[in-house]
């Protein structure tokens, strides 16, 4: 549900769609036991999220998998068939992690909206790589339809429509990756100039002195001196706008409140 960053190098669903939903479903025959014991689908798809958490998607290839991992290149298409189906399957186990202890269909559906959007940024921050991959066409296995099934169900009393359900989960997500890219890209640009945020700026501070003083910017003058202060929470300001116009529509079509 992801929209497209405009700097993805990746696309999910690009590999063998039936062999990927095999492996995210379990039904694809299994492997006889490799040269390697112990060797599995989970431990590759681990090393392959550790790999990118480490060094960048770039970093990810079959031959560095297995590197990691001690064996032999030809040892891992015996599980998977190639980046691309490992690719999905890393997204898969990232993006939806399992639950099993979650009490489902509890608290409001605004409670649920904002655990939902505030989970998908921590994963996004954990795994910065995630913005590199074009995920419009996501390839679904159960991890995914169990927490799109969670959510949905905490969100039904909304009272919406089943398209405009779905639309309020796709505009979360869309906030979500909205953010997270601001956020990894900032931590980035201060990693790769080695200039923190107030570094960065207070450089700017004489020229922008300079500017205020002209008279051409008075709004911009007027502002106090704490607006741009890294202690207001952009995120969680704008999160609870868009829950305060989401509660506008379903008080207009008689749905449950905040408090259900």
């Amino acid at each position: 549900m992801t929209s497209r960053p405009a700097n993805a190098t990746e696309s999910s669903g690009s590999g063998d769609i039936d062999r990927t939903l095999e492996l995210l479903w379990d039904t694809g025959p299994r492997p006889s036991r490799g040269p390697k014991p112990g060797l599995s689908v989970d431990r590759i798809v681990d090393a392959a999220i550790r790999i990118a958490d480490e060094e960048g998607l770039d970093a990810v290839s079959m031959r560095r998998v297995a590197t990691e991992l001690g064996t032999g290149a030809m040892s891992l298409y015996r599980y998977v068939p190639g980046k691309a189906e490992l690719l999905d399957l890393m997204l898969d186990r990232v993006r939806f992690p399992d639950h099993p202890n979650e009490v489902e269909n509890s608290g409001s559906w605004r409670a649920a909206l904002e655990t939902a959007a505030r989970d998908a940024l921590a994963v996004h921050r954990r795994h910065p790589w995630l913005l590199r991959v074009n995920q419009s066409r996501p390839l679904l296995g159960p991890r995914a339809l169990a927490t799109l099934e969670r959510l949905l169900a905490r969100i039904r009393p909304m009272g919406l429509t089943d398209p405009e359900l779905v639309s309020t989960v796709v505009m979360i997500d869309g906030y979500v990756v909205g953010a997270a890219r601001t956020q990894v890209h900032q931590e980035e640009a201060a990693r790769s100039t080695g200039l923190t945020d107030a570094e960065f700026y207070g450089a700017q501070v004489p020229a922008l002195e300079k500017a205020m003083a002209t008279g051409a910017y008075p709004t911009l003058a007027s502002l106090s001196a704490d607006t741009f202060t890294a202690g207001f929470d952009h995120f969680e300001f704008g999160l609870g706008r868009i829950l305060d116009g989401l509660e506008v529509v379903v008080q207009q079509r008689g749905g449950a409140g905040e408090f259900t």
